[in-house]
């Protein structure tokens, strides 16, 4: 970075001579209270001469009271351990040639948590011509903290259970092989064999979830029969042991050709059934039809259970979410991973009242185009 230049509060380098953020911006029609961030500018004698509207959020303090005032007494910083921030930076007489603080967190007094990050504005020599602050509320990234958090207890503890079975069982085995019968040596390793299946569904809906909120899922579009795709979701539970009077599928018209990921269909399908055949009760009925408003299909699978009450329709697709009632097994990222899959279609999911009474989720598929297209 050459002498005259000094990193923006947002973006890269700022060529010396040009206005501070605020004046920028407001050559661009956008003022500093158009800003969604706290904004703080000072001057060369420390007096705020910009503090926009998100800034008298975030501190409480009027803007009246704090244009001309030091900018030290109008952002009384303190880090986590008490400590003055501003003595401890110094910035009009510290170190000259610094450009920018990262951001990190820090506390307004005895107030609330925020994130602050600050540039400078220089002079040739080095002195400073002006000062900007960027404030965020860190309410923000607690929730996603605690949202990790939970990501984290969860996994945990159903990693646990099936890692001490495959644990408990192998060792069982290879200290006392030659006490047990092959049935019971059957019965030991299918048992090992579901719980690795069981850690395995674990890793693929943490895989999932990572995708999903990176928006890194990978598409691989082929033509894809969603009717056949739903008779082989259905055939599956069966061949695992459900009743095939538990399941009906009825087609309302032709589809188009579809170009949709069959795997990912699969999943959707799968979990959807699933949570069905969980926690809804009777018939679980998948309906399939052609969708013309986006010459694509709409799909619903329903069940004849108790539903789910109108006021949680919004909650169910968020992660670890679990009706009143309902058992305490899985991670509760099932329907957060479907919808997230239905989206990466460029589709949409809700859930209603079913016309048997039950519950229904509903989502629709474009039809789509190759990858290659």
């Amino acid at each position: 970075m050459e002498p005259g230049e000094v990193a923006g509060v947002v973006g890269g380098p700022v060529p010396r001579g040009s206005e501070p953020s605020a004046g920028r911006a407001a050559a661009y029609g956008v003022g500093p209270d158009s800003l969604p961030d706290g904004l703080l500018v000072a001057d060369a004698d420390r007096r705020v001469v910009v503090f926009n509207r998100a800034a008298v959020r975030l501190t409480g303090m009027p803007k009246a009271e704090a244009l001309g005032r030091d900018f030290a007494d109008v952002l009384p910083l303190r880090d986590a351990d008490g400590r003055d921030w501003w003595k401890c930076l110094d910035p009009y007489s510290g170190l000259a040639i610094r450009t920018r603080h990262p951001e990190r967190p820090l506390y307004l007094g005895d107030g609330p948590e925020l994130l602050v990050t600050a540039s400078y504005d220089r002079e040739r020599d080095g002195t400073v011509r002006s000062f900007t602050v960027a404030l965020r509320d860190a309410a923000e990234r607690a929730r996603h903290e605690r949202g990790r958090a939970d990501l984290v207890s969860t996994v945990a503890h159903e990693l646990r259970s099936p890692l001490t079975s495959v644990k408990g069982f192998t060792a069982t085995l290879l200290a006392k092989w030659h006490r047990f019968n092959d049935d019971q040596k059957r019965v030991m390793l299918e048992t090992v064999n579901a719980d690795a299946d069981r850690v395995t569904r674990l890793i693929t809906e943490l895989l999932d979830v990572s995708r999903i909120e990176a928006g890194r899922l990978e598409m691989r579009r082929q033509v894809v029969d969603v009717v056949e795709e739903a008779r082989k979701i259905i055939a599956g539970r069966v061949a695992a042991g459900e009743s095939p009077d538990r399941f009906e599928l009825d087609v309302l018209g032709e589809l188009p050709e579809m170009w949709l990921d069959p795997d990912k269909i699969d999943q959707i399908l799968g979990n959807l059934v699933e949570n069905a055949v969980r926690h809804g009760a009777g018939t679980v009925t998948i309906v399939v039809e052609p969708d013309a408003s986006t010459r694509g299909a709409v799909v619903a699978v329903r069940d004849e259970g108790e539903g789910i009450p109108p006021e949680a329709a919004q909650r169910v697709f968020r992660q670890f979410w679990r009706g009143h009632g309902q058992p305490r097994g899985g991670t509760g990222l099932g329907l957060y991973i479907v919808k997230g899959l239905v989206e990466a279609h460029g589709g949409t999911i809700d859930v209603r009242r079913a016309p048997s009474g039950g519950a229904e989720f509903r989502f629709s598929l474009p039809a789509g185009a190759p990858d290659f297209a």
